[in-house]
């Protein structure tokens, strides 16, 4: 298979965003990523994540706990095999996927990272997002849940 041009890879990862999150696909994740693919940093406890299977239980979870979650990229440009993004989400924590009973709360993070291509497909990538401002968010609205059903 010819490797695909800079302009593909940009696109690809701008597909990669609106369908695997904001249209919540899990196909695509499928279609998308190389079968040994490894993101990371990307997993919600800071580790890696591998593999289509692997990020199709990541996105599940993170859609259980954000069934609402929608991602802007910001910024995309790429060089060679590699393409670097910057993003926003916005979401209400309404589920318990991430171990945590819905808060309500609402949340609005920032991430970026680098993807690499090979054979059309993501083979690997690196993300940095800021998974403690949203554990934080979660966490204040759970105590002050806390605190005003033991004041009332």
């Amino acid at each position: 298979m010819p490797e695909t041009s800079v302009e593909e890879n940009v696109a690809s990862v701008r597909r990669w965003f609106d369908q695997v999150w904001n249209k919540k696909n899990s196909v695509a994740i499928h279609e998308m990523l190389a079968p040994d693919c490894v993101t990371h940093g990307t997993h919600d406890a800071g580790g890696d994540v591998r593999g289509p299977q692997g990020f199709s239980e990541f996105q599940a979870r993170i859609l259980d706990a954000f069934p609402d979650m929608h991602i802007e990229v910001q910024d995309a440009f790429g060089f060679g095999d590699k393409v670097a993004v910057r993003w926003v989400a916005t979401m209400h924590h309404l589920g318990a996927g991430l171990g945590i009973e819905p808060t309500g709360a609402a949340i609005a993070i920032g991430g970026m990272g680098i993807a690499r291509f090979a054979n059309g497909k993501l083979a690997e990538a690196w993300d940095n997002w800021d998974k403690h401002s949203m554990f934080d968010r979660i966490n204040a609205a759970a105590a002050a849940a806390q605190s005003k059903s033991a004041s009332a």
